[in-house]
């Protein structure tokens, strides 16, 4: 499938460009891990409520199958463009976005394997001029598959909203969605129930066409905050299907107060974020005799030779996932191994490169603090270090 018009367009070195997330302060995902809950709905109406705020909005529609957001943004014939070797993302009320629906035909189905759609989301990540923003919201595909995770170890993911609807079957599989971010260390920001209950626009009345409050239980299930609900509003329909969002105009309707309550749930739940304790270092790297020296803004700190991160590799050629129990043979990795190079993993993890070629294990950080609190004790126990000579 050829994605860009002419060959120009085609060149781009992804491996030449920085990240375009580098000015980027909040990066947000909407996920529920099943399709039909209206995640790219909420994702339009809540980016487009930030901006009406005045913060600096972009929008990614990750969903490289079924992007939906140029519909919703009334943008279907809008083209991306490259300009300096950078995809120009499309602006529309104040929010810049991104999407496959701006590349393809309307009716131009994507064909891709796995590989092919993370790629792509690597350079909806990396090459597109998102400039300065405050939020950048990401409309995730269902399922927690090889896009959900590209995201979560590349856009170093701020956070992740999980939108699930009342009935049981929702909530089941919303709860593996929000399983897999906890796994991977992506703060559940909150979750939050659409299609929550039919209100009148006559009366009032609020009507339960499914079962009412399943998603205020998951969060209480789960210890996770409630962001809140968006009603069965048939304004919201209406505005999705004429391209433009509620929260662009209709303030005073009931759907439209519900996102944009939604939008200020989130910036209090990112303010008490901020206040928690840190479990991203505020620095990190290798020292002049190649030993990793990290750091937490708390106090918290550690220096770990090559040796001792390789014994305590956590990957799975290293531990039998199964027992827990450590299979690696420490005799067998060398005293004088070393460190060729490391990455961070989203907002969660470093993984390292060895100099026996070894490179398969992610270091979280809540470990890696575990081993300097580990490694703080045993220097006390110890009493000071005796000089060298």
């Amino acid at each position: 499938m050829e994605i860009f018009k002419d060959s120009k367009q085609a060149q781009i070195d992804p491996e030449a460009v920085v990240s375009g997330l580098d000015a980027v302060k909040q990066v947000i995902a909407v996920a529920s891990g099943k399709g039909g809950v209206g995640k790219s709905t909420v994702s339009t109406n809540l980016a487009v409520a930030l901006a009406a705020e005045g913060a600096k909005v972009g929008l990614l529609d990750a969903d490289i199958y079924g992007p939906s957001q140029p519909g919703m943004l009334g943008a279907q014939r809008t083209q991306l463009h490259i300009v300096n070797e950078r995809l120009q993302p499309i602006s529309k009320y104040d929010v810049k976005f991104v999407s496959m629906g701006s590349l393809i035909a309307d009716d131009g189905p994507v064909v891709w394997r796995a590989p092919m759609a993370t790629k792509m989301i690597m350079q909806f990540l990396n090459l597109v001029n998102w400039g300065e923003l405050d939020y950048l919201i990401i409309d995730l595909p269902p399922g927690t598959g090889d896009v959900q995770l590209t995201l979560a170890q590349q856009a170093s993911l701020t956070g992740a909203i999980i939108v699930t609807t009342p009935q049981n079957v929702a909530l089941g599989v919303a709860k593996k969605g929000l399983r897999m971010f906890q796994q991977v260390n992506v703060p559940i920001l909150g979750i939050v129930e659409n299609m929550s209950g039919f209100t009148c626009s006559h009366c009032g009345e609020v009507t339960q066409i499914f079962l009412g409050g399943g998603g205020k239980e998951l969060a209480e299930e789960t210890e996770l905050p409630y962001l809140g609900a968006i009603p069965l509003d048939p304004s919201i329909v209406e505005s999705g299907e004429s391209g433009h969002p509620l929260t662009s105009g209709k303030a005073e309707s009931v759907g439209a107060k519900a996102f944009i309550a939604l939008a200020a749930a989130l910036k209090e739940r990112l303010k008490e974020q901020a206040k928690s304790e840190p479990l991203e270092p505020s620095s990190y790297g290798l020292n002049d005799k190649g030993d990793l020296e990290i750091s937490w803004s708390d106090g918290v700190a550690g220096r770990f030779t090559a040796y001792d991160l390789r014994v305590n590799c956590p990957c799975a050629a290293c531990i039998d996932e199964d027992s827990g129990r450590r299979v690696l043979d420490v005799k067998k990795v060398p005293l004088d191994i070393k460190i060729n190079r490391h990455d961070k993993v989203g907002r969660y993890a470093l993984v390292f490169e060895f100099s026996d070629h070894h490179d398969t294990g992610i270091y979280r950080y809540d470990r890696l603090r575990e081993m300097a609190a580990a490694q703080k004790e045993k220097q006390a126990q110890s009493g000071p270090e005796s000089f060298e000579v």
